[in-house]
């Protein structure tokens, strides 16, 4: 063999064995990469309460953690819509090309079909957004967690606290999908277990509404002292001001927003949404840690937005998440979404936003819950001081009661 010909030989055994150290270092760079999918809505009524925030907090909460810890992390996001065909599609796309866990998935309808993938998958899925009980009840999965708050401890809350405070007599608008029924739902059994009645409720097309003044014209017809919002993000806004240009609590009638965020208050600003009540498991001005959590973060925050229950969450969720991997190696956790969750649920739960808490055997994460009041503008001190506390209920009677649940995890 010539010389010439021989180094034709070893050119092409050298870019042999260049191309196929491409694809292996690929593979074990996949090996060793922890993919994360925020999943919410980025340009509906619910984006101020997670959308880009939210997944700027799970980026922070995975380069705080992940990168450290002699493994990977990526964080990828989606739009669902509001949609749970959307969102159950996204869902089997990502967990199919390497997406190890689904985070947050506001609207229940959404949340429920994604809790449905993952256990197809058997894929971790941690739902921070989606408010219904259902998922840690007939719903629960061996595969989900469900974060910070949920339709029962906001109706034992909120609800429980207008009854208590002499509103006997309610009349519900909700948003006629799965979460606004189970808040209705909920409110309304801590209604009656009170003493008080339901004069009657109306369901209004989600997310297609947004002239709600018919709706408010029959609540105000029910003669009902409270007139409860099973709804959220935009909807609650629009409803509570639309209800301030009828004049409704100028004549004694009292508004419950069942579900509100200090991103909604924000937008209603301090003079529309003074002495409305509301529940929050995550406050940025609760205590020093709260505090310390959410200056912290808040610059890279969109417009300088405080975070909020959700956002907070995600940022909870992914860290939890995060520990249960390095606790059990990359692989092992790749490997069965069910281990990785049974190890969650065995690791305790601390972190910044929310001090510390338990993971339940049926996906509750257990944290106590906050009732507050939002302020008058002449109370506030500044910008984003817009809570005072009103009560705590501590975590082990916040949330629905084990047995109570139905979930087919927990053996009676």
């Amino acid at each position: 063999m010539s010389r010439i010909q021989r180094r034709a030989v070893l050119a092409a055994a050298a870019g042999a064995a260049t191309f196929g150290a491409a694809p292996a270092r690929r593979a074990r760079a996949q090996a060793n990469t922890i993919k994360i999918g925020v999943m919410n809505d980025q340009s509906g009524p619910y984006r101020d309460i997670g959308g880009p925030n939210g997944v700027i907090l799970a980026q922070i909460a995975a380069q705080e953690f992940g990168n450290n810890r002699g493994f990977n992390v990526e964080v990828v996001s989606a739009d669902h819509q509001n949609r749970p065909d959307v969102g159950a599609n996204i869902a089997r796309q990502w967990y199919d090309q390497g997406v190890d866990m689904i985070l947050d998935v506001p609207t229940s309808s959404v949340g429920l079909a994604v809790n449905s993938v993952a256990r197809e998958k058997n894929k971790v899925y941690i739902n921070v957004g989606a408010a219904t009980a259902d998922l840690t009840g007939p719903q629960c999965s061996p595969n989900t967690a469900h974060w910070v708050y949920d339709t029962y401890m906001l109706a034992k809350s909120t609800g429980g606290a207008m009854v208590r405070a002499g509103g006997d007599s309610w009349f519900f608008i909700t948003a006629d999908y799965a979460f606004g029924h189970a808040l209705e739902r909920d409110t309304s059994t801590f209604v009656r277990s009170n003493g008080g009645r339901v004069m009657g409720s109306v369901r209004y097309p989600f997310p297609a509404t947004s002239d709600f003044s018919a709706f408010l014209v029959q609540a105000q017809a029910s003669r009902a002292k409270v007139i409860g919002f099973a709804n959220a993000g935009a909807d609650t806004i629009n409803c509570i001001k639309q209800a301030a240009e009828f004049g409704i609590t100028r004549r004694g009638t009292k508004l419950a927003a069942l579900l509100m965020f200090i991103a909604d208050v924000h937008a209603l600003g301090l003079e529309s949404a003074q002495g409305l009540v509301m529940t929050e498991s995550f406050y940025w001005d609760l205590d020093d840690r709260t505090r310390a959590f959410s200056r912290r973060v808040q610059p890279r925050l969109n417009n300088r937005a405080m975070p909020n229950m959700v956002t907070a969450g995600n940022y909870s969720g992914t860290l939890h998440y995060l520990k249960a991997v390095a606790d059990m190696g990359v692989a092992a956790s790749k490997a069965s979404g069910i281990e990785t969750m049974n190890r969650m649920k065995r690791l305790p739960v601390e972190d910044e936003a929310f001090g510390r808490g338990t993971l339940r055997e049926d996906g509750r994460m257990l944290i106590p819950s906050y009732l507050f009041e939002v302020k008058t503008p002449a109370e506030s001190r500044g910008p984003w001081d817009y809570l005072k506390l009103l009560q705590t209920t501590p975590a082990d009677e916040a949330w629905r009661p084990l047995s109570e649940g139905n979930c087919p995890l927990i053996r009676s």
